[in-house]
């Protein structure tokens, strides 16, 4: 490798990995904003909320990519070009395309690895990040009871208590309300004071009560009392209530049991489900018409034997009941094929659809990993255009690239869901798009265009106006 080639990589390189974790940490701060109110109050531990974030990231990181290999190369060469090491290095006699090439095969390289990273290391994150999201939300907050209103985290219990002291155990003006026999706010329990306290390794919650009263009430209509109120009243010195916090307690599922989501898959796994879904909806398709022929069968004979006895008699009124019943019987028949066609053709449309949603996970894989290289493209010609570097004009152009990019990608994808356009052609649709932009830009950048200066567009608006001028 030449001097050259090594200045201008290790130029890049700070920047893009600068850029990737920028990124990484935008598109991942986005994530815990959506599962926020999943992950706040239920005390799950620094290694849990890191182990998450791991998994995420890795999901993340190919659509990371593409912006930060667009952001990078344009802060590159608009830095070489601001400080006119660009405009040396062609003096010199070296092209520009032969200034580009580490970068582009820096590019090559990391389409290559995205689709590997992609096909492999994404659908393991996937599984294990979205397996412990649900165990997760599974779990139940974290035990907090606040003074002066009532606690409903408790199995079958509801608390409220008065005041608590600052040793975050002894409480006062306790009320416990026990569901636990299935017959509401039969039972409460009042108290003096109190503490709480957790024991063996915090899987059960003891409630100690000092001086209080218990208050029961019969509500199966099968009391014994002698005054019939079915209520009764015990006080006690001392009681002490466990509750089972099993329930406060994160368990681990077995992560297979979430491996049938299509983003969890590699793209053999996608193509044998895809193949399996094109053979059932051609089946169904051609098991339509003997299902539906019964009821054309009576539809059409029935149709025929009304028609029969309105030319052939005279209608009297044993006839045309008769009739008025066929005609019955033959809209019944129609309506009964109309409403087989149409959930028949629910149910095709519900399989293709799933066909389409995996078929768009398989070239989701292949456009997200050369949108790295056409991000490239993009970036290093454009950087050499506009000739400013740093984090102002690259960071506008970049997002601007991007938001169009995501935008197109976003509409190819619904349109191939939902059968507008084919899957291929809605997936393909923004790379396609994009590639000509990126080769107009090199072309531009290699023949030193003035493209973004303000009399390259006074000249192309002036070739515009001189035919009217002369008429």
């Amino acid at each position: 490798m030449k001097k050259l080639d090594k200045l201008i990589l290790k130029s890049f390189l700070g920047p893009f990995f600068l850029t990737f974790a920028v990124v990484e940490f935008i598109l991942l701060l986005q994530v815990i904003l959506k599962y926020l109110d999943d992950l706040v109050g239920k005390n799950l531990g620094a290694d849990v909320i890191a182990e998450l974030l791991f998994y995420f990231s890795l999901n993340l990181a190919p659509m990371a990519f593409p912006l930060a290999i667009l952001l990078s190369s344009l802060m590159t060469f608009g830095n070489l070009g601001e400080h006119h090491e660009l405009t040396a290095i062609k003096t010199s006699g070296i092209s520009l395309v032969r200034a580009l090439r580490p970068v582009f095969f820096f590019a090559v390289l990391l389409t290559i690895a995205a689709f590997n990273f992609h096909n492999t290391i994404v659908p393991k994150a996937n599984l294990r990040a979205y397996s412990l999201m649900w165990d997760i939300r599974q779990k139940k907050p974290a035990l907090d009871i606040k003074a002066g209103s009532f606690y409903n985290g408790l199995p079958n219990r509801s608390i409220k208590v008065g005041k608590k002291f600052e040793d975050g155990q002894t409480m006062k003006d306790i009320m416990i309300y026990d569901h636990s026999n299935g017959q509401g706010n039969a039972v409460v329990v009042l108290a003096d004071s109190g503490k709480m306290y957790t024991k063996f390794n915090d899987q059960y919650l003891v409630l100690e009560l000092f001086n209080g009263k218990t208050f029961a009430e019969d509500r199966s209509g099968n009391n014994n009392y002698s005054q019939g109120s079915g209520y009764f009243r015990q006080a006690f010195s001392q009681n002490k209530i466990m509750v089972n916090l099993s329930s406060f307690q994160m368990t681990r599922s077995d992560a297979q049991y979430f491996a049938d989501n299509k983003m969890m898959k590699n793209i053999n796994q996608l193509v044998q489900i895809t193949d399996s879904l094109e053979k059932q909806v051609g089946q169904e398709t051609k098991l339509l018409e003997p299902n539906i022929r019964p009821y054309y069968t009576y539809f059409a004979a029935s149709m025929a034997k009304d028609t029969a006895n309105v030319k052939g008699f005279k209608l009297g009124k044993k006839l045309a009941a008769a009739s008025l019943q066929e005609v019955q019987s033959a809209t019944n028949a129609a309506r009964n094929v109309k409403s087989f066609t149409s959930s028949y053709a629910s149910r095709l449309a519900s399989i293709q659809r799933d066909k389409n949603n995996y078929e768009i996970e398989i070239y989701r894989k292949f456009t997200q990993s050369l949108a790295c290289f056409i991000m490239f493209l993009i970036g290093a010609p454009l950087g050499a255009i506009i000739r400013k570097g740093g984090l102002g004009m690259p960071v506008i152009i970049s997002i601007a690239f991007f938001i169009i990019y995501y935008v197109m990608s976003i509409l190819g994808e619904k349109w191939g869901r939902e059968g507008v356009a084919p899957v291929w052609l809605g997936m393909w649709a923004a790379n396609m798009i994009l590639l000509p932009v990126g080769l107009f830009f090199l072309y531009q950048a290699r023949n030193d265009s003035n493209l973004l200066e303000f009399d390259f567009w006074r000249k192309i608006t002036a070739r515009f106006r001189r035919p009217a001028t002369a008429q």
